[in-house]
C-alpha cells in the first residue's frame, strides 16, 4: 500500500513539473523554450514530438552567424541573461536579404531561432501577422518559427502568393532550398484568403516558390462544399515570369450545330525577345476544323505590330441530305506601326483586315463584335521614301475593300504616287533686293499609276491580269503665282495640265437587244489623252463692325463683327470633245422607233482615270464667304470680354460659262456652319436647282430644259442636303447643362493632380510597401466615399446616338413637273450602364427607316462574381438571334473551370 502511495505521488511531481512547462512565461524567465512553446499546438510542443534538427540548432554550437542581425520594435524590446531578445509592436528582425515582421518576436541568440506570432487587441481582434520576406518570396501566417542558420522553419497557416493565385496551408514546413512541404494546403484565385469561394483541396503538397506546386491527391471545394467527383489523383501548377515556350491547353464546350469542340489548343513558340508565334487548332465532333496562327512583334524605337492568320472548315448538317453545307474560309490580319523616330525618310504602315464574307459568321464570338459584323472591311499597306534636301517622294499603297453583303472586292495593286512639291523654278539663290515678279511662280507634279480589279471574292485568285485588271497612269503639274494689287487685293494666276495614259481602249455600238450603246471591242496598247486649262482669281477681306443699341443689349455686347470674303475667278478650257483630239467619237444609229440618233462616247470611260470632259468652257465664278461674331462682357474670362460666334461660316458659289451654248449657270452652292456648344458644330450644305423640267410620256423620262426659274417667277428649288448629329450623355451631361459640372470637374482634377502629386512623393516608399503588402487581416472594400464620409451611390451611365440625314430628289411627278424629295435616314445608338459595382450592361445597334425595325442589335451582360466572371451575349432581332453565356474563373491560370452554353443563328430561334 505503501509503494503504491510512493508511486502515485512521484507521478504527481512528474506530471506538475511536466505541466507548468505549458504555462505562460513572463519575459523574464531563463528558459526559452518554454517561451516558444506557448504557441504551438500540443503536438508540436512537445519535446518529444518536435524534431531538433529542424527548428533549432544542432546540440553542438556552431560558428557565428555571417552577417549581423538588426532587429527593432516600436513599443519594447526586452533581453534576458539567458541571451533571449523579446520584441513587443511591429516587432521587425532583418539577416542579410531576409526580413520578419510581426506584432511579437522572440529571439534566442544562442540557438539564432526566431519566433513570431500575431497580437490583440482590447476586443480581441488580431493583428499584427508575422511576415516572412527572403528575396522575392514572402509569406504571411499566424506563428512562425525560423532558424537563421539552417534556414529551416515550421509555419502555421501560412498563405502566399504564387502566380495569379494564393496558397494556404494549416502546416508548413520550410527546408533549407526554400520548399514549403505542406498539409492540409488549399491553392485558389480568390482573394478572400480566409473564406474563398472556390479553391483545390491538396491533402499534399511541395512549392516551389515562382516555380510549380507538386501535390498528391486533390479535390475542388466550392463555397465550402468539397466535390469529390472533381478529384485527381495529383495536380502539377506550374509558375514562371520568364518568356518561354510552352503548350496551349484548349478550351471545350458544345455548339448544337457542330458539336463538342476543343478550341485554342496549341503551342507556344518564344522564337527571341522581339517576336512570338502561337499555332492553335480548333476541331469539332461534326467535321469541322480550323488553324490559326498568331505573332506578334515589337522592337523598340524601331517598329511593332502583330499578325493573325487564319483558315476555318465548317460542316453543317449531315452528308447526304439536303442541308449538308462545307464552308472554306479564310482571315488575315496584319497590324505595323513604325516608329516616328526610326527613319524619318522611309516610313512603312500597315493595316491589314480581309476575311472571306462567310467567316465571321461562322465564328460565333465574331457575331458579337459591330466592326465583324459590318457590310465593309477596308485594308491598306502603305510605304513612303522621302529623299533628304530634296522635294522628290515616293508612296506605295495597296488597298483592299471588301463588301460581305454580296462577297464583292475591290483591289488596288500597286498604288503608286511620285510627289514633287512645291517648287519656285525661278527664284534666285542669292536674292538682292526686293522680290522680282516671277520669283512668285511656282510648279509642283503629281504622278498616279494604278492598277485595280472589282470582282467577286471566289474570283479574285482567277482573274487575267491584263484582260479582267484595269490599269493607267496620271500626271498633274500645276503652275500658280500670287501677287498683291492696290495692297488689298490677292491677284492668282493658275495653269493646270493633267496627261492620262492607259493600257487599252474599248470600242462601243449600238445593241439592239439591250437597247443602248454597249462594248464591242478591246484593244490593247498605249494610249494617252491630255487637258489644261487656266484661271485667274481676286479675292480680299472686309471687316464691318456694328454697336448694338442699349435696349438691345448693348450694355453686355460690345461689339458684333462681320467678316466678308467675296472672290472671283476666270477659268478657260477648250473643247477636248472635239474630233481633233480624238478623245471621243461620234456614233449615229438607228433606234427601235427608226429614228437617226447622234451620241458621243469616249473609248476611255469606265477606266480608273477619266477622259477630258466634252465642251469648251470660259467660266465666271463667284464666291462669298462670311463670319459673323459677338464680344460680350464676362466676368469668368480674365480679359473681362468673351467671345460668341453666332455664324461661324456663311457660304454661297455659283458659275457662268460664258462659252456653253446652253446651261451656263450651276447650281448655287450654299453651306452654312454653326458652333451650338463647345462639343458640337451643325454643319449644313446643300445645291440648289436653277433650271426647269419637262416629261417625255413615251419615254417616261424627264429632262431638264434650258429655262430659268426665275424667269418662271420661281426660287432655285433645293436638289440636295444633308447634315449629321452625335451625341452622348452620360452621368456628367445634366450637370453641366444645369451648372456646377464646370466646378465638379476642377475639384476632380484637383484631386487627382494632388493624389498624382503626392504618389510622386511617396513614390520610393511605396515601391517597398507594395513589396511587404499583407494579406491576411486586409480590409474589404466597401465602396467609395465622398468628402462628408458618404457612400457614394452614383451609377455610371452612357448612352451615344449617331444620326445622319441626308434629302435629295426621288422620282418625277409629272402633274408638278418636279422632283419629289426622297430622304435617307441612318441612325445608331449604343449605351452602357453599371447598376453596381459588379453589373455591367451594354448595347449596340442600328435602326433601318426603310423597314422601321431595329436592324442590327447586340447585348452584352457581364457580372463579376468576385472571383469568377459571369458574361452574357445575345443578338435578339435580325437575322443573326443567337446567344452565348458562360461562367468561369477570372484567373487565365484556372480558365479552363467554366460553363459555357451558347446557339447558332442558324437554329433560327423564336423568342417572342
Amino acid at each position: 500500500m505503501k509503494y503504491r502511495i510512493l508511486l502515485t505521488l512521484f507521478v504527481y511531481v512528474i506530471g506538475s513539473w511536466w505541466l507548468r512547462a505549458q504555462e505562460v512565461t513572463p519575459p523574464t524567465h531563463t528558459d526559452a523554450g518554454a517561451v516558444t512553446d506557448t504557441t504551438l499546438p500540443p503536438a508540436i510542443a512537445a519535446p518529444d514530438t518536435l524534431p531538433t534538427d529542424t527548428l533549432a540548432a544542432d546540440t553542438t554550437r556552431k560558428g557565428a552567424l555571417e552577417a549581423p542581425v538588426a532587429y527593432q520594435a516600436t513599443d519594447s524590446i526586452v533581453m534576458t541573461s539567458t541571451n533571449m531578445a523579446f520584441l513587443y509592436g511591429e516587432g521587425d528582425v532583418k539577416y542579410q536579404q531576409i526580413q520578419l515582421q510581426a506584432e511579437e518576436i522572440q529571439m534566442s541568440m544562442d540557438s539564432s531561432t526566431v519566433f513570431a506570432k500575431f497580437g490583440l487587441d482590447s476586443i480581441g481582434e488580431e493583428f499584427g501577422y508575422p511576415l516572412f520576406i527572403d528575396g522575392g518570396d514572402q509569406y504571411e501566417s499566424k506563428t512562425m518559427r525560423y532558424n537563421f542558420k539552417t534556414k529551416k522553419g515550421y509555419i502555421t497557416d501560412v498563405i502566399t502568393q504564387q502566380g495569379e493565385g494564393y496558397v494556404t496551408a494549416g502546416r508548413t514546413k520550410k527546408t533549407e532550398t526554400d520548399a514549403l512541404n505542406m498539409v492540409g494546403g488549399r491553392y485558389t484565385t480568390c482573394d478572400d484568403h480566409e473564406h474563398p469561394h472556390f479553391y483545390i483541396q491538396m491533402t499534399k503538397a511541395k512549392v516551389r516558390p515562382k516555380k510549380n506546386i507538386v501535390t498528391g491527391p486533390v479535390y475542388m471545394v466550392f463555397e465550402d462544399v468539397p466535390i469529390y467527383p472533381l478529384g485527381l489523383p495529383f495536380c502539377f501548377f506550374p509558375f514562371s515570369d520568364t518568356y518561354s515556350s510552352g503548350i496551349l491547353m484548349p478550351t471545350f464546350g458544345d455548339e448544337s450545330a457542330r458539336g463538342f469542340y476543343l478550341r485554342d489548343g496549341g503551342y507556344y513558340f518564344a522564337i527571341n525577345d522581339y517576336i512570338d508565334l502561337a499555332l492553335t487548332g480548333e476541331i469539332y465532333t461534326k467535321g469541322s476544323w480550323g488553324l490559326s496562327a498568331k505573332s506578334s512583334y515589337r522592337k523598340r524605337y524601331k517598329y511593332s505590330g502583330n499578325f493573325l492568320v487564319s483558315y476555318l472548315v465548317s460542316k453543317y448538317g449531315d452528308k447526304g441530305l439536303p442541308d449538308y453545307s462545307v464552308s472554306k474560309d479564310f482571315k488575315v490580319n496584319w497590324t505595323h506601326t513604325q516608329d516616328s523616330k526610326a527613319n524619318p525618310y522611309l516610313s512603312f504602315s500597315a493595316s491589314v483586315n480581309f476575311a472571306t464574307s462567310s467567316y465571321d459568321r461562322n465564328q460565333l464570338n465574331g457575331l458579337y463584335n459591330p466592326e465583324s459584323t459590318s457590310n465593309t472591311k477596308g485594308s491598306t499597306v502603305n510605304i513612303t521614301k522621302r529623299f533628304p534636301n530634296s522635294p522628290l517622294s515616293i508612296s506605295g499603297t495597296m488597298s483592299i475593300n471588301q463588301t460581305t453583303r454580296d462577297s464583292s472586292i475591290a483591289v488596288t495593286l500597286p498604288d503608286l504616287t511620285v510627289t514633287l512639291s512645291r517648287i519656285y523654278p525661278f527664284k534666285r539663290k542669292q536674292a538682292v533686293g526686293k522680290e522680282r515678279w516671277y520669283e512668285k511662280i511656282s510648279m509642283s507634279y503629281t504622278g498616279y499609276f494604278r492598277n485595280s480589279i472589282s470582282t467577286k471574292e471566289n474570283l479574285l485568285f482567277k482573274s487575267n491580269l491584263i484582260k479582267d485588271w484595269t490599269n493607267g497612269m496620271q500626271h498633274r503639274i500645276p503652275v500658280s503665282a500670287t501677287f498683291t494689287a492696290f495692297k488689298y487685293l490677292n491677284i492668282s494666276p493658275s495653269f493646270n495640265y493633267t496627261e492620262n495614259w492607259y493600257t487599252h481602249k474599248i470600242e462601243q455600238a449600238y445593241d439592239r437587244q439591250l437597247g443602248r450603246m454597249a462594248p464591242t471591242d478591246t484593244t490593247y496598247g498605249f494610249y494617252r489623252t491630255y487637258e489644261y486649262d487656266a484661271s485667274i482669281s481676286a479675292s480680299t477681306t472686309l471687316y464691318g463692325f456694328f454697336k448694338p443699341l442699349p435696349f438691345f443689349g448693348g450694355k453686355k455686347i460690345e461689339m458684333i463683327r462681320h467678316r466678308f470674303e467675296p472672290s472671283i475667278s476666270l477659268s478657260a478650257r477648250p473643247d477636248f470633245g472635239a474630233s481633233k483630239f480624238g478623245f471621243w467619237e461620234n456614233y449615229v444609229y438607228t433606234n427601235d422607233r427608226g429614228e437617226q440618233v447622234e451620241t458621243y462616247y469616249s473609248p476611255f470611260s469606265g477606266q480608273l482615270f477619266s477622259p477630258p470632259s466634252r465642251g469648251k468652257s470660259g467660266s465666271v465664278n463667284f464666291s462669298l464667304n462670311n463670319n459673323l461674331e459677338m464680344k460680350v462682357k464676362s466676368d469668368k474670362d480674365s480679359t473681362g470680354f468673351k467671345k460668341i460666334s453666332l455664324i461661324d461660316k456663311l457660304s454661297l458659289s455659283q458659275s457662268y460659262n460664258m462659252a456653253a451654248d446652253s446651261f451656263k449657270w450651276s447650281d448655287l452652292s450654299i453651306g452654312l456652319r454653326l458652333k451650338l456648344s463647345k462639343n458640337y458644330t451643325l454643319n449644313l450644305n446643300g445645291t440648289f436647282d436653277n433650271y426647269l423640267y419637262t416629261y417625255d410620256e413615251e419615254t417616261r423620262t424627264a429632262r431638264q430644259i434650258d429655262k430659268l426659274r426665275w424667269g418662271s417667277g420661281k426660287f432655285p428649288r433645293l436638289r440636295s442636303t444633308g447634315t449629321s448629329f452625335s451625341y452622348t450623355f452620360n452621368n456628367d451631361t445634366f450637370r453641366k447643362w444645369f451648372g456646377g459640372g464646370d466646378e465638379e470637374s476642377g475639384q476632380q482634377e484637383n484631386t487627382d493632380a494632388s493624389s498624382e502629386e503626392n504618389n510622386n512623393l511617396t513614390g520610393p516608399q511605396d515601391e517597398e510597401g507594395k513589396k511587404g503588402e499583407r494579406l491576411l487581416g486586409k480590409k474589404k472594400e466597401t465602396g467609395e466615399y465622398d468628402a462628408d464620409g458618404y457612400l457614394k451611390g452614383e451609377i455610371p451611365w452612357s448612352l451615344s446616338f449617331n444620326y445622319s440625314m441626308s434629302l435629295g430628289y426621288g422620282t418625277f411627278n409629272p402633274n408638278k413637273m418636279e422632283y419629289n424629295y426622297r430622304i435617307t435616314h441612318a441612325l445608331s445608338f449604343n449605351g452602357n450602364i453599371q447598376p453596381t459595382k459588379n453589373w455591367r450592361f451594354n448595347f449596340n445597334a442600328t435602326y433601318d427607316f426603310d423597314t422601321h425595325k431595329i436592324s442590327y442589335l447586340t447585348c452584352n451582360i457581364t457580372r463579376d462574381l468576385h472571383c469568377f466572371q459571369m458574361s452574357a451575349s445575345f443578338i435578339p432581332v435580325g437575322p443573326y438571334k443567337s446567344y452565348t453565356f458562360s461562367i468561369a474563373v477570372s484567373s487565365s491560370l484556372l480558365k479552363d473551370l467554366k460553363y459555357n452554353q451558347s446557339s447558332s443563328y442558324r437554329e433560327g430561334q423564336q423568342w417572342y
